[in-house]
């Protein structure tokens, strides 16, 4: 469960929802799966932040392919939306570069870390909920 979640929130194209959903389905208990998903992405998510903010624009554009006009847009967003965004961080296709940017723009890691953590978690929390 926990490299399913990791590996989810990094921008490989992967989701980790249907190993929880498999593994509820086979009766692990909720708890356990819910924290080590949980802490499984964002530590992904953890990842993104540390490239953004060592890696700077260069690596960024270079990791991702993406032109100087998108990543500025990128930053312009949230610079808008602010940090409460990162409550989003689990979100597809928006949640990955969220927090690529927010290391980027170093956003203070412990607000980072508190944000994407209960984003994801109320993500997994519901989808253990309705299974």
């Amino acid at each position: 469960m926990f490299l399913s979640a990791l590996l989810a929130a990094t921008i490989l194209p992967l989701g980790s929802e249907a190993v929880l959903l498999a593994l509820l389905y086979a009766d692990y208990p909720m708890l356990p799966l819910l924290i080590v998903a949980t802490t499984g992405n964002v530590a992904g998510s953890w990842i993104n932040y540390w490239i953004g903010r060592h890696w700077g624009r260069p690596g960024i554009k270079r990791f991702l392919k993406v032109t100087d006009d998108s990543l500025f847009r990128a930053e312009q967003r949230f610079r808008t939306w602010g940090r409460w965004s990162l409550c989003l961080a689990w979100v597809p296709v928006i949640g990955d570069p969220l927090t690529l940017i927010a290391g980027l723009i170093r956003v203070h890691p412990g607000w980072f870390l508190f944000l994407v953590t209960i984003g994801k978690a109320a993500r997994y929390i519901a989808i253990s909920l309705l299974a």
